[in-house]
């Protein structure tokens, strides 16, 4: 495997502090020496490798940002949007894993949870000891997930909810379930056991795109859970929201990595590809796409790391999250998609990682907001006219 080589044309590494920097980089050797070795056989076998969990509790990238009172590291958010991008430089659905970890499990048991919730999850889900899964999204309840049917009915001192959700990265695996109801005062969350009756996690295969990504479907048939199982905080639909913000600002750095790898393998490839007695690099078409993914992974790359400077100093808001997160993935998108094409018949084979991160981008451009909706909440912030409906 050839050493990556990280683009940096505008020296942004001199914008980061030494322990952003050494977070980075232990994330980026742990990526390249243990993960992408085995990412090809995974991938084609539909499967993850859950073996390497301890591995990533280790390196401290669940919940990096918890309080470490709570078995988090106490890293800002800086630290945890560059964790992001050497992950998913290695695979989305690595970073998908780790995501879904952190910004929607351990995020809203910390953000709405009761003390006793969070001293209960929080340390075994930052040890690996735990996982665990967000049920929000429904077979007719996408981009508008306000219309969900999941409900959860009073029983005496229980709740019985009854529902189900798609599309649930971790659920066959997880042993806590963060699942959003209907109830008579509103949207409320519950922090529930997988282990309980009427809860089942059924995989969901067939994928084309984030193979090596364990998704599932939540199915729950009148589970019985106290009320010490609902988040105390939470009180309507923007709680739920609150959290897939968190989970779309690591995604706006993650794509940059998966870029940054598309790049990286075409530059090479291309200078060395020898092509009417000269390298393929050396022709002006080829040198011009180069150029563009340089451009728009630079300028990705600005915009992930000022963002993360605003959400570090509270001044972070949801919109400007709908704008990093539409352009970035729009952007490693189409340069996955020029990379697959400059790599010819190669661009196919899973011995490359371009092909592979064009299908799982074309999955990370529909969740956790599709780019069209994106689009819309960005016009809304811009101009004050809802244009949803």
């Amino acid at each position: 495997m050839a050493e990556y080589r990280h683009l940096d044309y505008m020296l942004l590494d001199e914008k980061f502090s030494e322990e952003e920097l050494m977070v980075r980089d232990a994330v980026r050797t742990w990526t390249s020496e243990r993960f992408i070795p085995l990412i090809m056989d995974h991938f084609e076998a539909g499967t993850f490798p859950t073996e390497l969990t301890p591995e990533l509790a280790e390196l401290g990238v669940f919940g990096p940002t918890i309080p470490e009172e709570y078995g988090g590291a106490g890293l800002n958010s800086v630290s945890y949007g560059l964790i992001c991008q050497e992950l998913e430089r290695g695979d989305s659905g690595l970073r998908s894993f780790v995501s879904v970890q952190g910004s929607l499990v351990m995020y809203p048991i910390y953000a709405f949870g009761s003390e006793e919730q969070k001293r209960e999850w929080l340390p075994q889900l930052a040890s690996g000891k735990a996982i665990g899964c967000f049920g929000l999204t429904e077979p007719d309840a996408g981009s508008n997930p306000g219309g969900m049917l999941t409900n959860a009915k009073r029983d005496g001192g229980d709740w019985i909810l009854n529902g189900r959700k798609m599309w649930i990265t971790n659920g066959t695996i997880s042993d806590v379930a963060i699942v959003w109801a209907q109830t008579e005062d509103g949207i409320r969350g519950f922090c529930i056991p997988t282990n309980l009756p009427g809860f089942s996690a059924p995989e969901q295969k067939h994928k084309w795109s984030l193979r090596a990504s364990i998704t599932s479907e939540l199915v729950l048939e009148d589970v019985r859970v106290p009320d010490s199982m609902r988040m105390p905080e939470t009180t309507s639909l923007r709680n739920p929201l609150m959290c897939l913000t968190q989970a779309r600002y690591g995604i706006a750095w993650g794509a940059i990595g998966a870029a940054n790898s598309v790049f990286d393998e075409v530059l090479g490839y291309t200078k060395e590809r020898i092509v009417f007695d000269k390298p393929l690099a050396g022709y002006q078409i080829p040198q011009a796409k180069l150029a563009e993914m340089a451009t728009q992974i630079t300028m990705g790359q600005m915009l992930a790391l000022q963002l993360g400077r605003l959400k570090d100093e509270g001044k972070m808001t949801p919109a400007m999250v709908n704008m990093a997160k539409r352009n970035n993935v729009h952007v490693a998108l189409n340069i996955a998609r020029t990379g697959r094409d400059m790599l010819g018949a190669n661009g196919i084979s899973l011995e490359y990682q371009t092909g592979r991160h064009m299908c799982n981008l074309e999955s990370v451009y529909t969740y956790e907001g599709t780019h069209d909706i994106h689009t819309l909440a960005i016009g809304n912030e811009l101009t004050g006219i809802p244009a949803f409906r």
